[in-house]
């Protein structure tokens, strides 16, 4: 006999879960203290709930496995809910577990006792509570199989506190349902075909779903063989090497980029991997015209920008081999290039090649950013102003490798999720890149990840205030105001939790000082680099007066 949290730990194992974060309660701890006893599995004890639900979506995020977070009951369930809800947006495979009160007391007014399920119910996949003990097993393979099978996403597991102190024999869970293979209707791909082969400038889009479903080398060889230009969401980045000359960067900055002029010419978009929750299909098909043959594993949510003629669902990497092999029949190549939006981003991106001015202009920062990381290294970009200079102008070469989050695009999720992300790829460096704003929201895991000697750095982008919502202040309203806020000395705080501190005061020091940082396997990092973002309004206004020839 074993107790139920002993054979949830037990099946955990045999699906080859290795870490589950975050943080015991009254209610949970024979399971925390179950995981503490396995061999296979690590605990991460967080000091935010919050911290717990984002390091979980990041693993979950690269490695295809859920990650595993666990809270006790009320306050601690609720504070998952974030990560939760961001993993649910993302498509990410996650499993949130968390305590609840005894099956004697929840059916009643009780102290910490609210109905979790419910509230978990609308931001998950399957959201379930324990009622008996013998189903410990299949319950918990249930919410494995929702979180990973079809669309992949977070599920939900409430285990009331009496449950949990019962014996069970010990059960195998059964298997995990199987990834089966799907393959595309040839109709359809005929249909695409035709429409592709006759179409005066198409177009591909390129979404998240190419960099989850590991289809990143079909897209690239489609490219390669049809010359069709490919833009990607800011998720999608690194689905085709921002060296390929037919790449164009990315689509989803707030006002009209380099890249939308390419969707405006296009009379044909092809979108693979794309979800609506990643960018509003407005921005590149405003008048609802465009000939739309839309790729994916799943279907499509409706929305009026975005009407499908062939709507393709099958495993991607099938879907893509297809259509290119189809293409390539026809002897098709695409008449379309974009040279100019190239040349024009290239030029963007030079004028961090070489300025000295401090505090740092944002295009000084990413270029500096790039400059000292591998090609496979792996920067997590945080929500902010932040967000729209490095998704625009950080040139990827590999999937995984730059992560923004532009389904719920919450802020602070990067430096839990840097913990998340060293943990799944333990042999590259991993870079948390931050907002001051953000930083302060879930700084408090600075303290986890030195206390479970996970190394990565941390650069924070300083400007003392929420520079995003100044942004759009300042272009909608031509003022601002609640924006601005003081800092503590950041140095002081990061050596405070045992890390390493640096303020970095030159363009070299910078470089210097992030390149000791990233080859560090020991310590944490933490660089503060003070950041004029005069440079926003004057992008919109380049923007604005832009004329591009295709």
């Amino acid at each position: 006999m074993v107790s139920v949290a002993e054979n949830i730990v037990k099946t955990l194992e045999e699906r080859g879960i290795k870490y589950v974060f975050g943080i015991p309660g009254e209610e949970n701890i024979r399971l925390v203290d179950a995981i503490h006893n396995s061999d296979k599995i690590r605990f991460i004890l967080v000091r935010h709930e919050q911290g717990a639900s984002f390091m979980a979506e990041v693993y979950g995020r690269l490695t295809g496995l859920p990650g595993v977070a666990t809270a006790t009951l009320g306050p601690g369930a609720i504070n998952l809910l974030l990560g939760v809800a961001d993993a649910f947006t993302t498509s990410t495979p996650m499993i949130a577990i968390t305590a609840q009160g005894g099956l004697n007391r929840i059916y009643k007014e009780s102290h910490q006792v609210i109905d979790l399920e419910a509230m978990f119910r609308p931001i998950t996949k399957w959201a379930g509570t324990l009622y008996t003990a013998k189903a410990s097993g299949e319950v918990l393979m249930k919410a494995y199989n929702n979180a990973v099978s079809g669309r992949p996403g977070p599920t939900y597991l409430a285990i009331p506190q009496d449950v949990e102190e019962e014996e069970v024999d010990t059960v195998t869970a059964p298997l995990p349902i199987p990834k089966e293979k799907s393959f595309p209707d040839q109709s359809l791909i005929a249909k695409a075909t035709d429409i592709i082969a006759h179409a005066k400038h198409p177009i591909l889009l390129a979404g998240t779903g190419v960099v989850r479903e590991h289809a990143v080398s079909e897209l690239r060889t489609l490219v390669k063989e049809t010359h069709i230009p490919v833009a990607t969401t800011f998720m999608g980045k690194g689905a085709v090497s921002d060296e390929d000359p037919y790449a164009l960067g990315v689509v989803g900055f707030m006002v009209k980029d380099y890249e939308n002029f390419a969707f405006d010419e296009a009379d044909v978009l092809i979108s693979v991997g794309y979800s609506f929750s990643e960018f509003d299909p407005k921005k590149i098909n405003p008048n609802s015209d465009k000939t739309i043959i839309h790729f994916n594993s799943f279907g499509p949510e409706t929305d009026s920008h975005f009407p499908i003629t062939v709507n393709i669902i099958s495993t991607l990497n099938e879907s893509i081999k297809a259509i290119r092999k189809s293409l390539v029949a026809r002897h098709f190549e695409s008449p379309f290039y974009a040279e100019n939006i190239r040349k024009t981003l290239a030029k963007e991106r030079a004028i961090g090649a070489s300025d000295t001015a401090y505090p740092f202009k944002p295009q000084t920062l990413v270029y500096v950013t790039r400059e000292v990381m591998p090609d496979k290294g792996i920067v997590l970009v945080d929500t902010g102003a932040l967000k729209m200079w490095m998704a625009r102008l950080y040139p990827t070469y590999e999937p995984n490798t730059c992560l923004i989050d532009n389904g719920l695009s919450t802020m602070s999720w990067t430096l839990p999720g840097a913990i998340g992300a060293k943990l799944a790829v333990p042999n590259q460096p991993v870079l948390a890149v931050m907002g001051d704003g953000s930083f302060m929201m879930n700084s408090q895991e600075i303290e986890t990840a030195v206390r479970e000697k996970i190394p990565m750095t941390i650069l924070i982008w300083t400007d003392k205030a929420y520079g995003l919502i100044k942004w759009k202040m300042d272009l909608e309203l031509g003022h601002h105001s609640e924006v601005d806020f003081s800092n503590p000395d950041f140095v002081k705080y990061a050596k405070s939790f045992g890390a390493v501190g640096h303020l970095a005061t030159s363009r070299e020091d910078l470089k210097e000082s992030l390149e000791k940082a990233l080859s560090d396997e020991e310590h944490v990092n933490v660089i503060i680099a003070p950041v004029d973002y005069e440079e926003n309004n004057k992008l919109l206004q380049k923007l604005g007066d832009l004329t591009i020839s295709i």
